[in-house]
């Protein structure tokens, strides 16, 4: 079993190349609308006296004869004790005779692969010609989003909003070093802009239907729990709404407070991402409609990039061997 840390996960995949884990996470959108995974619902540990939950992911791909399974965990107070809100670890198995081949740190890939989902989103959902960018929340996922989506369209201006100051100016920092320009804005500014993405814990609407143009494409990432949302519940009666998958989504994506209230019904859910990918569904129609991506995060998007950093790392020798039977 090749033990792979979150500094070599880094060296395999550095920001620079999230193009890379865009790549693969299109292709295991594709695989899943084609019915090559496995994939069932994550589940949950609530731990309520601590304010943290304990998700649990696994998937399988017949593509990759590859199992993967993610255990990740959620807890917001954490970065009061000097500690990342979000850790994780996968391990991979082989199919064929289901050793374990791989255990690797799993917080990076989470958030890299979270970037791309949106960025695969953003290329099938958001006006060819988008060329602006808004982001409500300004922590570590909005450098995954905003790196990610940059691949897929060209932006001349990317708008950040966030309550904290100095999380606009950390990120700044890290975007600089790739050549990206962020700006400082009101929660309206950047919800006014052609592609917005939201990354923040909200468990109550902070992005208001009239600030929402028409034409613009919309990634709702914070809700990823019950009773999360992050949307004007109007806003999803006016958009064209994609989800990652039905089950998670109804359970846990920025649809569920929603629908639970009865204000939105699964009908007015128009289809999954991997359907949009596989050309089964069609996605944007024309250049006057809201879309909206409700991501919740899916096990297979972690499988396909674990997998591609397992071969980066076994073809540059990186990682250590350790033997398991």
């Amino acid at each position: 079993m090749l033990i792979i840390s979150r500094d070599q996960v880094k060296k395999i995949i550095p920001l620079s190349k999230i193009g890379d884990v865009v790549k693969e996470v299109e292709k295991a959108f594709l695989d899943y609308s084609n019915g090559g995974v496995q994939m069932p619902p994550k589940n949950y540990l609530y731990f309520r006296k601590y304010n943290g939950d304990l998700r649990i992911m696994p998937a399988y791909s017949d593509e990759l004869d590859v199992a993967g399974t993610k255990i990740v965990n959620v807890h917001p107070d954490n970065p009061k004790k000097n500690m990342l809100t979000v850790m994780a670890s996968i391990l991979l198995n082989d199919a064929k005779t289901g050793i374990p081949i791989s255990l690797m740190d799993g917080t990076y890939i989470t958030g890299m692969r979270t970037g791309a989902a949106s960025a695969v989103a953003t290329k099938y959902l958001a006006k060819k010609d988008a060329k602006t960018l808004g982001v409500v929340g300004a922590g570590q996922q909005a450098v995954f989003q905003i790196a990610a989506i940059s691949k897929v369209r060209k932006l001349d201006k990317i708008v950040v909003y966030d309550i904290r100051p100095e999380a606009i100016k950390n990120l700044k920092t890290v975007l600089a070093k790739e050549g990206i320009k962020v700006t400082p804005g009101s929660l309206e500014e950047a919800c006014g802009q052609e592609i917005v993405a939201t990354v923040t814990p909200a468990r109550g609407p902070v992005v208001k239907r009239e600030w929402i143009l028409p034409g613009t494409h919309i990634n709702a990432i914070g809700a990823d729990a019950e009773g999360k949302e992050e949307l004007d519940p109007q806003i999803l009666k006016d958009a064209k709404i994609v989800i990652d998958d039905r089950a998670q989504a109804t359970h846990s994506g920025e649809i569920n407070v929603p629908l639970k209230k009865g204000i939105i019904t699964e009908k007015d859910i128009y289809g999954m991402l991997g359907d949009v990918v596989s050309g089964k569904i069609t996605g944007r129609a024309n250049d006057k409609e809201i879309t909206m991506f409700d991501s919740t995060g899916l096990g297979v998007q972690d499988l396909y990039t674990a997998y591609y950093v397992y071969r980066k790392a076994k073809a540059g020798k990186i990682g250590k061997e350790f033997k398991t039977i």
